[in-house]
């Protein structure tokens, strides 16, 4: 089927009381792995790629890979800019066919992350594309954001932001972060609950990589309706690979072990859609 609209899957995962399951792919196997789970769940899905994938290759070569693999799902597929980090990189994934963008101005004081926001938004809106903010930050490294601390969003300037930048979704900041957790981290589950009775938008949880079930699923019943996988996915793709390469060192064909980390990740993928909640939500 076409690409889906990700403002229509965000705003029933609000209505229903699920969160749609968002996943980094960082190439042709992994985005293969995303759908097959979703299509196996019957689920809707949205893949995301990031500054330094759209370095590694072009936003026209990705949106051709996913646009290739939605036009054959049975379920709805979307594709997401994930941290864009400048006005430019939004216009160009906005261009290549992206479903909707993420402008993230979170280390910005909070009126120049209005502003660019704003801006991002009016580009998009011409085209009917929604935009992703984000107000507080997530703490960790992930692609070219790294930030040393967790920064918790005001519910009071959510309100603002939200009024002030017409955003269609706002990840927010409940502690957080990108990358591998040293220990489980403590989130400010409450906060979400106080934040989604300000707002009207759909709320996004990022640096969910390692959370335990548990955790999720609390965030998804107080007010998270899309939920971001990255750095667990990148994990198990390669640690299947290297397994793969460690038991059959001969092999010289990238399809034999791609394959092995495309079956990893359509695993790991297939278990955070149940998750979420949005498995049977196709």
């Amino acid at each position: 089927m076409p690409f889906a609209d990700t403002t229509q899957m965000l705003h029933a995962a609000q209505a229903g009381g699920y969160a749609v399951g968002a996943f980094n792919a960082e190439n042709m196997e992994m985005a293969q792995a995303i759908v097959l789970a979703a299509q196996e769940a019957r689920a809707p899905v949205i893949l995301q790629t990031t500054p330094s994938t759209l370095r590694y290759a072009d936003p026209q070569l990705y949106w051709s890979n996913v646009q290739a693999l939605a036009q054959r799902a049975s379920v709805p597929v979307a594709l997401h800019l994930d941290h864009g980090n400048s006005f430019e990189l939004c216009a160009q994934a906005l261009r290549a066919g992206y479903t909707s963008v993420m402008i993230d101005g979170s280390t910005l004081p909070l009126v120049q992350n209005i502003a660019l926001t704003r801006e991002v938004v009016r580009m998009c809106a011409a085209n009917g594309v929604p935009v992703e903010g984000e107000l507080g930050r997530v703490g960790g490294k992930e692609d070219d954001l790294e930030c040393s601390e967790t920064g918790y969003t005001d519910p009071d300037e959510a309100e603002r932001f939200e009024v002030e930048t017409g955003v269609s979704s706002l990840a927010v900041g409940v502690g957080t972060a990108h990358g591998v957790y040293a220990v489980p981290p403590v989130l400010n589950i409450e906060l979400i609950d106080r934040i989604r009775q300000r707002l009207r938008i759909p709320l996004v949880l990022h640096g969910a990589s390692g959370l335990e079930e548990k955790v999720i699923r609390e965030c998804v019943r107080q007010g998270i309706c899309k939920v971001n996988f990255a750095t667990e996915l990148r994990a198990a793709y390669t640690l299947a690979v290297r397994r793969m390469l460690a038991e059959n060192p001969d092999i010289i064909d990238p399809k034999i072990y791609g394959r092995a980390g495309r079956d990893a990740v359509k695993e790991r993928v297939l278990h955070r859609i149940r998750v979420c909640g949005c498995a049977g939500r196709a």
